[in-house]
């Protein structure tokens, strides 16, 4: 037995879809598996949270400790990653003292809101990074350590900060390696 879980024990699991030469360490926690896809050549690392409505494309690597709060929807297109320790929320509390906060209590007494999170193609988010509901890191985009994404990031762009701010542009080239 390995750290990973096999072919057919991820058949098993029960997931939307799952694709080919998938890695998924056997200590990542899994919620709501039947709302995620896989795509080929993925791999996910040691005590990462993956719940609700996830899709992951194909050349995906999600590193130790990641978190992703899908309830609302998180898209990881081809040839992005996550590194270790980075939440992804698709949806948050309301924390203004008008409501209560948490999963426990009931729809009337909560309010949560958010959108969609979308991490495009040859994107990364960097360590202990934290993205917000409701937007896109676009195509290309590097968003760097102990990074507050609460807006969308442009194409081909470096970002970091809290929250994140345009450094400077990316190159490309990469592209010509495919």
């Amino acid at each position: 037995m390995t750290s990973f879980y096999s072919e057919e024990e991820l058949r098993t699991i029960g997931f939307k879809a799952i694709g080919k030469h998938v890695l998924i360490s056997r200590k990542a926690s899994i919620y709501g598996a039947s709302q995620m896809e896989i795509g080929d050549n993925v791999r996910i690392d040691d005590f990462c949270v993956l719940s609700g409505n996830i899709k992951i494309g194909s050349n995906v690597h999600v590193s130790a400790y990641v978190a992703l709060y899908g309830k609302m929807g998180i898209t990881l297109e081809d040839y992005t990653g996550i590194s270790p320790r980075s939440t992804i929320f698709s949806a948050m509390d309301d924390f203004s003292g008008n409501y209560l906060i948490g999963p426990i209590y009931e729809e009337h007494q909560i309010n949560v809101t958010g959108g969609p999170v979308i991490i495009k193609r040859f994107s990364q988010i960097g360590a202990h990074c934290v993205v917000f509901p409701n937007l896109t890191v676009e195509e290309g985009a590097v968003v760097g350590a102990m990074s507050l994404v609460n807006h969308t990031v442009p194409m081909w762009t470096m970002v970091f900060g809290a929250p994140a701010k345009i450094y400077k542009q990316r190159s490309n080239n990469l592209l010509n390696l495919l």
